[in-house]
């Protein structure tokens, strides 16, 4: 009997078997990469959900499409398997975790993985047999492909004959055949000279290039062959590992990619992620992911495959970037500052790997510049972490008619909304432009934001206040007992009590609660202030690079951005964030009450002298300039004042320095306003001890743990873990995860457990608490 499931499983199989067909075997894909995924996830959800509708036929069973006509069959000794794919953070981890728990003797953790590009080309097979090439194959369906020798051949980097000595009798080499972006580009303008039709991507290039008959035409096409991974290997044996087997591929004469990785854990898998994703748009070819194995052959072998891939591999997928829908209204948000946030409330759309019904337009402004109107189709972009925003207006789509109005009132508090001039330049350092902020007068009057902002304040990462859960905080606003986070230390048990659900030992409890946390590590502190775009990392940038309140609250736009990691655009959230007024009361009030975030109190000696004034030149982002031209600057003038006083005339005598590049920096030091912004900045450098001709800490002097790996592990009474970890990486240590030969020590709390048992097998030194803290106290990171 026919089931809504079966029938939406039955349709979506129909679908992707077509698809497949135009992709692998007509190389007329009707579809983005996205929009398939978005299919295959389908279908692969409503199996997993009714197992018993899952045939062999079905495409989660198999790997693709059969192979066209025109070339010979090639079956493929082993198969050509595909990769399982990873679309999120979490989906990562919980591919590194089935790892771990499928091989209970090994922690994610210490798990290492070989990291590569997934480039955007057609997967082949090579064979050679006694170190000559005899065979290339697609790998069509994973099982049988088409014999490509002749084409494959005409490839320049594929060697017709392997280097050195000592490889196996027989050997398949796998990887990509791809076509670089430049060379893409030469091929479809030669087409459109000629007018003929041109390639719709590079991946289409090189799949219609390498099924040409005719292996003149492939010889003309510019082809690039990357290895990663082996097939069949007999009559020789290769390397322990992944990583190993390819280099030693590259030994041979063959090409692997040099972004290749080797990376611990799913942090480092990650971290290589926002690596790649940060360049792809700098790389000379496309990709699409990454992918990341098992490095350890043992392991691999022991892990095994499922039906279509490897257990010990995973491709993690970059999202989609761009995608279009309605825009069904826009209505105005009110930030913990105060500021008016015009929102676009969209028809769901599955975007950047979430689904996406709300995207920022900025300001009023930029509302006026799209000329965006309820109703429109508009083009929605969220790329990584980006929050999603509307870039433009579809015009070949029905437009809207009602346009968009400014809110007088605040939307949530009724206070007026004035509208004030954000001053900034753009990439030229000459051009100066306003946009508007629209700021609710009432500021955090406004309860809804305050509610926010207070349950951002109090959570876990935060201030970590056990207790201050969202219907506390609903109360606690309500009776108009909270209006600011100063506020909660000013809270009594008798105060509390008024509150449902609380008696006398809970309203004890969370009073003590509260109270602890008046002694909180200065990260801790920046990060619950809910600064806008400052997360955990850049807080513990701040704390740790600038070393104080003071420092942070003080300091200019131009030097926080020469801290890691920090822009420009943060900078100035950062700075805007503690010079206005309300801000500034609360910060004084929590100071004042006794919370006393925990400071170094001293700018971090690796920043003392570090910005050159070549890099303070570079950092104005003047077009054209550059940091070459900016270290020329600097070379040629002595000081900030020699160059504020420098003529047209004098700025020609700068070797290495464009027409337009000197224009435009003329032009930008005869703002009298950029002028005066770069003797403060200036002032405040050498305030900081960061300026160019202060003395930088002596390449010989190293810090007191440098060097060494340092475990944390069980329950400590007087510090968290999270603020002995932050000291102990301040005096220069590494703090891993788990406990392995290269460990220092080991800081072991109440219950410790396995790490400590593994400790004291391996002869690890091995603290308690107490020994802890006399070893920082010691070195100026007491308590």
């Amino acid at each position: 009997m026919s089931t809504p499931a079966a029938e939406r499983i039955q349709a979506l199989r129909d679908q992707i078997d077509q698809h497949n067909y135009r992709y692998y075997v007509l190389d007329e894909p009707g579809i983005p990469d996205a929009e398939y995924d978005r299919l295959f996830r389908e279908l692969k959800t409503l199996e997993e959900a009714h197992p018993d509708l899952v045939t062999a036929e079905s495409p989660t069973q198999r790997v693709g499409a059969k192979p066209k006509g025109g070339f010979a069959e090639v079956t493929h000794e082993l198969p050509m398997l595909s990769l399982d794919n990873a679309f999120s953070e979490d989906e990562l981890r919980a591919f590194v975790k089935r790892i771990a728990e499928r091989i209970d003797t090994i922690n994610g953790d210490t798990l290492r993985f070989a990291c590569e590009p997934k480039l955007d080309g057609l997967a082949i097979s090579l064979l050679y047999e006694e170190g000559v090439l005899v065979r290339g194959a697609t790998r069509g369906d994973g099982y049988t492909g088409e014999d490509i020798t002749l084409n494959v051949r005409t490839i320049d980097n594929v060697p017709l004959k392997l280097r050195g000595r000592d490889w196996p009798r027989r050997l398949e080499v796998r990887g990509e055949v791809y076509m670089p972006k430049s060379g893409f580009e030469s091929l479809n303008e030669r087409a459109r000279a000629r007018g003929e039709k041109t390639f719709v991507n590079p991946r289409n290039a090189a799949a219609g290039s390498l099924r040409q008959l005719d292996p003149k035409i492939t010889a003309q096409r510019p082809l690039e062959f990357c290895s990663y991974s082996t097939g069949i290997v007999e009559g020789g044996e290769l390397p322990d590992s992944h990583s190993e087997t390819l280099y030693q591929l590259r030994e041979w004469g063959l090409k692997i990619n040099p972004e290749m990785r080797l990376v611990t854990g799913a942090d480092g898998c990650l971290e290589y992620y926002r690596d790649l994703e940060s360049k792809r748009g700098s790389l000379a070819y496309d990709i699409d992911g990454l992918v990341f194995k098992v490095d350890s052959r043992a392991l691999q072998q022991q892990l095994g495959f499922v039906a279509r891939a490897p257990r010990w591999a995973i491709a993690h997928k970059f999202p989609a970037q761009e995608e279009i829908t309605r825009l069904n209204d826009v209505e105005f948000q009110v930030g913990r500052t105060g500021a008016v946030t015009p929102v676009a409330r969209l028809e769901p759309v599955f975007v950047g790997g979430v689904t996406v019904s709300n995207a920022t337009l900025h300001n009023m402004d930029e509302i006026a510049r799209l000329g965006v109107k309820i109703g429109d189709y508009v083009m929605v972009r969220r790329a990584g972490d980006v929050i999603p925003q509307v870039v433009k207006v579809v015009t070949d789509k029905p437009r809207g008619q009602k346009p968009v109005h400014v809110p007088e009132q605040c939307p949530v508090c009724g206070s007026d909304i004035e509208r004030t001039q954000l001053i900034k330049h753009g990439k030229s350092g000459a051009q100066i432009s306003e946009g508007a902020i629209y700021r609710c007068v009432g500021r955090l009057s406004c309860e809804a934001q305050l509610k926010q902002a207070l349950f951002h304040f109090g959570s876990r990462k935060a201030m970590d206040i056990d207790g201050l859960g969202e219907k506390n905080i609903e109360q606690l606003v309500d009776k108009e007992l909270v209006r600011s986070p100063a506020d909660l230390f000013r809270l009594t048990e008798r105060d509390l009590l008024r509150l449902e659900g609380f008696a006398q030992l809970s309203s004890e409890n969370l009073i003590a609660a509260i109270d602890q946390r008046r002694h909180v590590t200065l990260e801790r502190f920046i990060y619950a202030l809910g600064i806008p775009e400052v997360g955990e990392e850049t807080a513990r940038t701040l704390a740790n690079g600038l070393g104080s309140l003071t420092n942070i609250r003080k300091a200019l736009p131009q030097v926080l951005a020469t801290l890691k990691d920090i822009g420009l655009t943060v900078a100035h959230e950062i700075h805007n964030f503690m010079q206005d007024s309300h801000n500034q009361q609360v910060i004084d009030d929590l100071l004042a009450l006794g919370v006393e975030p925990k400071e170094s109190g001293q700018i971090s000696a690796t920043l003392v002298g570090s910005v050159s004034f070549g890099a303070f030149i570079d950092s104005l982002g003047i077009f054209r300039v550059g940091r070459k031209g900016a270290d020329n600057l600097a070379a040629h003038f002595s000081s900030l004042d020699a160059l504020l006083e420098a003529s047209e005339e004098a700025l020609s005598e700068v070797s290495g320095l464009s027409n337009q590049a000197r224009s435009n920096l003329f032009a930008f030091l005869q703002v009298e306003e950029n002028r005066r912004k770069l003797v403060e900045t200036e002032q405040q450098l050498r305030e900081f001890g960061m300026h160019w001709e202060c003395e930088p800490q002596s390449s010989g002097q190293i810090l007191p743990l440098e060097g060494e790996t340092w475990v944390l592990t069980g329950a400590m009474e007087r510090l968290t873990r999270d603020e002995a970890k932050v000291r102990l990486q301040a005096l220069g240590a590494k703090v891993a995860g788990s406990v392995s030969a290269k460990t220092t020590a080991l800081v072991a709390g109440e219950k410790a457990g396995s790490k400590l048992a593994k400790a004291e097998q391996l002869g690890i030194r091995i603290l308690n608490e107490s020994q802890l803290i006399e070893l920082l106290e010691a070195e100026g990171q007491g308590v």
